[in-house]
């Protein structure tokens, strides 16, 4: 009779640290994820007095520690922020942390090394215009 309760009672301990090493993979990927910001389009026009490009208008939220990763974007990329702050860098540049107001320019062969919510507490949220190649891809990741 011991012996039942005792297997009994290391299947409900298993069942526990099983449980519970489930949910916190489950937050940790969430979390991860949650990690990338959030890509809002708001408008897309075809530039007809300039050859096979287009004007992309993009909104970008980063929650608390949010980032991206180095990525470029093959475009003339120009950000404003509109809450929080953020901070920018491309590669060869300076890192600088912009916040409401403030605008920072990316150039069609410039590789964006940082991009990343300044704030672990307080989400940040920006608006970028590019001019792009038509139907080419918003952003290109760099490894």
């Amino acid at each position: 009779m011991k012996q039942a309760t005792h297997r009994r009672s290391m299947r409900v301990q298993y069942l526990g640290v099983t449980l519970f090493l489930s949910v916190g993979l489950c937050l940790l990927s969430g979390t991860l994820m949650a990690q990338e910001g959030k890509v809002t389009p708001l408008m897309s026009e075809v530039l007809t007095d300039i050859s096979g490009k287009e004007g992309l208008m993009i909104t970008v939220d980063y929650a608390p520690s949010g980032s991206s990763p180095i990525h470029r974007h093959n475009a003339h990329a120009f950000v404003y922020v509109l809450e929080g702050s953020i901070v920018m860098q491309v590669q060869g540049g300076k890192q600088v942390t912009l916040t409401p107001g403030q605008t920072f320019y990316e150039g069609p062969n410039d590789v964006h090394v940082v991009s990343r919510n300044a704030s672990t507490t307080e989400p940040a949220k920006f608006i970028v215009v590019l001019v792009k190649d038509k139907g080419a891809p918003v952003v290109v990741p760099v490894k």
